[in-house]
């Protein structure tokens, strides 16, 4: 036999030893990596960062722009489609108003809150050392029932959209100014950072999904000047909320993937992440305060702390509603205003970011004065006078009871998957097949002492070292066995267990009650409605060891546009501080809360680190290519996503 014909049966050797070994795993269950080989050499070259899109999909605002972008375009995440019949009901998704605001308990619900609200503003001194004189809205209202608005201009110079070549959609702006009797639907994709599914007309999963497609391809293609044949020469990066529905997610990213060839690549992220990308901090923990949620997360060189993630169903949305409110108890000259009305509820978020404040060395009376612009209407200016509203409605973010919701979940954590089809080697199956590989040995463990003498075994089973029982509530509890997979269940690490049992207490629990208590808990802790300061302290408790959590609390990093009040960020830090717990004031040598990293502004800091990340060397390994997804499915997200899916 020649040398090459030796070399040629060794080859076909080694080739069934592979197959031998493959077939071994498979029956272990035992998942092998993807490898990417299968991608063309040409796919893997230096990626160019003016060819990658990133995309920040949030509830109000859509943030997409190229990675080499200094600024993103920023349009409301909004789309309205034509009637298909003439005559037919028109249907809008509301911009303001949410379920649970006219529950028979509302209002009460919301006295209570703002009662707390000027106990708190009374009880927190000023710079001056002396206590804050409240303002009731009684004084304000006898001046304001009497102020009639001024004519500036006969014409306010503004227009409705022109629907005059009847388009199909308008998306943005041109949605929000599309007049009522045009015979068009105003429909937002996202709402609280996931997909605005529901029973009403163009609710369904299919519409929303298409919505997400018209408004995406719109604004590349108008916006970004980038013509969507072009897009298979693009990449894109799409940032994700930290508590997310996976199935949401996977079509998201289809999104984009489906408008272009198969040479088109995607990397999803966590946007607590970017966050920290973005302003250039390797550990913080991420308070992101949107428009309609407000999630907080702890990272750490790189990584979401998946016990830390939280999110509360309140944001900015809720502050200007309650502004509107307040701002009716003082008489509000504009009578017209109703929160029905997608051009009055502009108005109102306009105010608030022109008027309310977190500084309490404002005090007293004040005149202002506005302006409202609207289609078909003349230009007028409005005069008001105002006092404590423009605080009590910026702290209803720390008191949410003033929000008055009622019946509603207001605090999210994240759940355990509840399974994909097609994913079947989920961690359902790895949990199922670890539980059998883990009693086989412990099988295999307990039939080798039998040839011990009978004092070794005891003291194995019964000494400080030996095998945990399959009741061990440890094990129960931190999901490692069979039970913890059972399908719907919180994934709660000891943190997190131990942050809302006590300290002590799931020891103490039999797993069976361990389980009741624990779903006992979580019902009643997602009920709450948790303020952002509490919520602050109850991530960064969550976190494994206290070396994280003094830099958690070094670092507390506060991004989105809901929080974008003057006096901020020492309202906040003077809360953290009055709050924390005593042990960590003494470790603890400085708490910082960061609002303008860079002196950016907070709702881009999250965008720009998806465009850090477009830059990483390490992203080269994170992109998930169309042909990639069409063979093997959502496991390209578990294989490739830099957080676990």
């Amino acid at each position: 036999m020649t040398q090459a014909e030796r070399e040629q049966e060794n080859g076909k050797e080694r080739e069934k030893e592979r197959e031998k070994e493959k077939d071994k795993d498979q029956q272990r269950g035992v998942k092998r990596p993807i490898v990417p080989a299968s991608i063309p050499e040409s796919l893997q070259e230096q990626i160019q960062t003016n060819f990658v899109v990133v995309i920040h999909p949030g509830s109000r605002t859509l943030r997409i722009g190229r990675a080499t972008d200094t600024l993103p375009v920023s349009v409301p995440h909004v789309i309205a489609r034509k009637h298909k019949q003439s005559g037919q009901p028109k249907h809008e998704d509301p911009w303001l108003l949410r379920d649970g605001l006219n529950k028979p308990e509302s209002n009460e619900q919301r006295q209570n809150g703002l009662k707390m609200v000027e106990q708190a503003i009374w009880s927190k001194k000023m710079s001056t050392g002396l206590r804050r004189t409240p303002v009731s809205a009684e004084q304000a209202r006898s001046y304001n029932r009497q102020v009639r608005p001024a004519v500036l201009d006969s014409s306010s110079r503004l227009k409705w959209t022109n629907t005059g070549q009847q388009p199909q959609y308008l998306v943005g702006d041109e949605a929000v100014y599309v007049s009522p009797s045009d015979g068009y639907d105003v429909h937002w994709p996202l709402v609280r950072g996931h997909l605005n599914v529901h029973p009403g007309p163009g609710g369904s999963l299919t519409a929303v999904l298409a919505d997400l497609e018209a408004i995406w391809g719109h604004v590349i293609n108008k916006q970004l000047e980038i013509p969507l044949k072009d897009l298979k020469y693009y990449r894109c990066i799409l940032l994700v909320p930290d508590i997310y529905n996976r199935q949401h997610i996977k079509e998201m990213q289809m999104v984009f993937i489906r408008v272009s060839v198969p040479h088109a690549a995607i990397i999803v992220h966590q946007e607590s992440v970017c966050a920290t990308f973005g302003s250039g901090l390797s550990s913080a923990c991420v308070v992101d305060v949107g428009d309609q949620k407000t999630s907080l997360c702890c990272v750490e060189d790189g990584v979401s702390h998946r016990n830390s993630r939280l999110c509360l169903s309140y944001g900015g949305a809720d502050v200007t509603r309650t502004f509107f409110w307040l701002l009716q108890r003082a008489g509000f000259p504009y009578r017209e205003c109703q929160l029905s009305n997608r051009l009055d509820c502009q108005l109102l978020q306009q105010l608030k970011e022109l008027f309310c404040h977190l500084n309490q060395d404002i005090s007293g009376l004040q005149d202002h004065e506005f302006r409202t612009r609207f289609p078909e209407a003349p230009a007028l200016l409005y005069h008001i006078r105002l006092g404590d509203e423009k605080l009590q409605a910026p702290m209803g973010l720390f008191y949410p009871t003033t929000f008055g919701i009622v019946g509603q979940k207001m605090t999210s954590l994240p759940y355990r998957s509840q399974g994909d089809p097609e994913d079947p080697h989920d961690e359902h199956y790895l949990l199922g097949t670890q539980s059998k590989q883990d009693q086989s040995s412990k099988c295999s463990a307990d039939r080798k002492p039998l040839s011990r003498p009978a004092g070794a075994v005891d003291s194995e089973l019964t000494g400080p070292g030996g095998s945990a029982e399959p009741s061990d509530p440890h094990r129960l509890s931190s999901g490692g066995g069979g039970a913890g997979g059972s399908q719907g269940e919180m994934e709660l690490g000891p943190a997190q267990a131990e942050c809302l049992m006590g300290p002590g207490e799931a020891e103490e629990q039999q797993p069976s009650a361990l389980l009741s208590r624990k779903s006992a808990i979580m019902g009643q802790f997602e009920s709450k409605a948790l303020g952002l300061d509490k919520a602050i302290l109850h991530s960064i408790d969550c976190c494994a060891s206290d070396e994280t959590k003094r830099k958690m609390y070094s670092s507390i990093l506060v991004v989105g546009g809901g929080l974008m009040f003057h006096g901020a960020q020492e309202f906040l830090l003077h809360r953290i501080i009055n709050k924390m717990p005593p042990s960590f004031r003494r470790l603890v040598d400085n708490v910082e809360v960061i609002t303008r990293p860079k002196d950016m502004d907070p709702w881009l800091i999250s965008w720009k680190g998806g465009a850090v990340l477009a830059c990483l060397d390490t992203s080269q390994e994170m992109w998930i290519h169309q042909r990639e997804w069409q063979r093997f499915g959502v496991r390209m997200l578990r294989e490739r996503a830099a957080f676990v899916w």
